[in-house]
């Protein structure tokens, strides 16, 4: 539920930060609540994910290209991710999330994500994100290109996550689950 009223307020209140392109840096400022604490009393793993998808609707509406996507039947998928924790987010504590497209292949784009207190990172993300086109499609990279102009910072991913990709992928098409057991 909470998830909600923060999608309610990332709605409500973008217009009031600055807009952005969508390959600049996204900083976007959050507060631990309540109820995102389990048992241990810090902030649970999964709403650290939940978190990161706020924050790249946030870089989408901040920049126009969520207008742009809808009109062009687009949307964003996460095809995967890996988080590193570094530090607890502890009840109330204030963090801010940098996010940003760090860079591509072939398919997919990469964000760079990392929850940050007083200039200290407690946790970074990668996650790779495809786009799809509505009723059924893909988006390459080279299409998103055609829309927003490829950056000339000469941004590219880490050769560890290029790695990564290729060692998480799943294989393509119907294929019956090997068992892991033997």
């Amino acid at each position: 539920m909470n998830l909600w009223l923060r999608l309610l307020w990332q709605l409500i209140s973008w217009r009031s930060r600055s807009s952005l392109s969508v390959w600049d840096v996204g900083v976007r400022p959050f507060r631990v609540w309540p109820t995102d604490l389990d048992i241990f009393n810090h902030m649970n793993n999964g709403k650290f994910l939940s978190l990161m998808d706020v924050s790249r609707f946030d870089i989408m509406l901040r920049s126009g290209a969520w207008k742009k996507f809808r009109k062009l039947n687009w949307y964003p998928v996460v095809v995967a991710e890996t988080i590193t924790f570094r530090k607890s987010l502890e009840p109330g504590m204030v963090f801010t999330m940098e996010s940003q497209l760090a860079g591509w292949d072939e398919e997919a784009f990469y964000a760079d994500q990392r929850f940050v207190v007083n200039g200290e990172i407690y946790a970074q993300a990668w996650v790779r994100i495809r786009f799809l086109k509505n009723p059924r499609g893909i988006v390459t990279p080279a299409m998103v290109f055609e829309e927003f102009p490829m950056p000339t910072d000469g941004r590219q991913i880490p050769e560890w996550v290029a790695q990564w990709a290729k060692d998480t992928a799943l294989p393509k098409g119907k294929q019956p689950a090997p068992s892991i057991w033997g």
